[in-house]
């Protein structure tokens, strides 16, 4: 008899930790979405992990990055165990999310932190070049971004600028001698791309 209440009361208490684990795990998530630094360090504080991943597979800060949220994303960058480089379930990390999004200042703290410039497929200055912000594909480049790095069907960021970007993007990867001859997957060189958007313009100066 004495065993089985022993038995049930330590299942009562294994339902217990696990309940409050996913209540954290909501909460922490919503946090972020919402940018409550506050609430965010709360549960840092309680021994929450800054590197989980949500449902969709992001790492915390790149779904902070992604929101926008940018207290958030202090609060975790100021945490020493964060994992600068950890992927989404799409192979994406926050250096290339702040890219994206043209964060300059949070684009500059993962840089100091050691974040990954180049790496294999899709690179940091892919997405800096699809973005709003050419200082973005400056920075990346001054860093040693490789100019021409193939993502993997072969696209360029001198292609994702002339179908996405800005024309100053286009403008700095062509002045840094990015190669407008290349040809991805598709047959498609970054004359293509600028003409696929209606940039007509763009793709005579680049097919010069």
């Amino acid at each position: 008899m004495k065993s089985l209440i022993k038995y049930c009361f330590y299942l009562v208490v294994a339902v217990g930790f696990s309940t409050a684990k996913a209540d954290a795990y909501v909460d922490f998530f919503r946090a972020v979405n919402v940018d409550d630094a506050r609430t965010v360090s709360q549960l840092l504080a309680r021994g929450f992990d800054p590197n989980s991943p949500n449902t969709r597979g992001q790492p915390a800060l790149v779904q902070a990055l992604a929101d926008e949220s940018s207290k958030v994303v202090a609060a975790l960058l100021a945490q020493p165990g964060l994992q600068i480089d950890a992927t989404t379930a799409a192979g994406e990390t926050a250096l290339m999310m702040a890219a994206l999004k043209g964060q300059m200042d949070f684009l500059q703290r993962l840089l100091e932190r050691g974040a990954q410039v180049n790496r294999s497929g899709w690179t940091p200055l892919h997405y800096a070049a699809s973005g709003p912000e050419p200082k973005a594909v400056a920075l990346l480049l001054e860093r040693g971004a490789f100019i021409d790095a193939p993502s993997p069907n072969r696209s360029t960021a001198l292609m994702m600028a002339a179908r996405f970007g800005g024309e100053d993007a286009v403008n700095l990867l062509l002045a840094k001698g990015a190669d407008t001859q290349l040809r991805n997957d598709v047959n498609m060189t970054a004359a293509d791309f600028a003409r696929s958007a209606g940039r007509e313009s763009l793709a005579l100066r680049l097919q010069r």
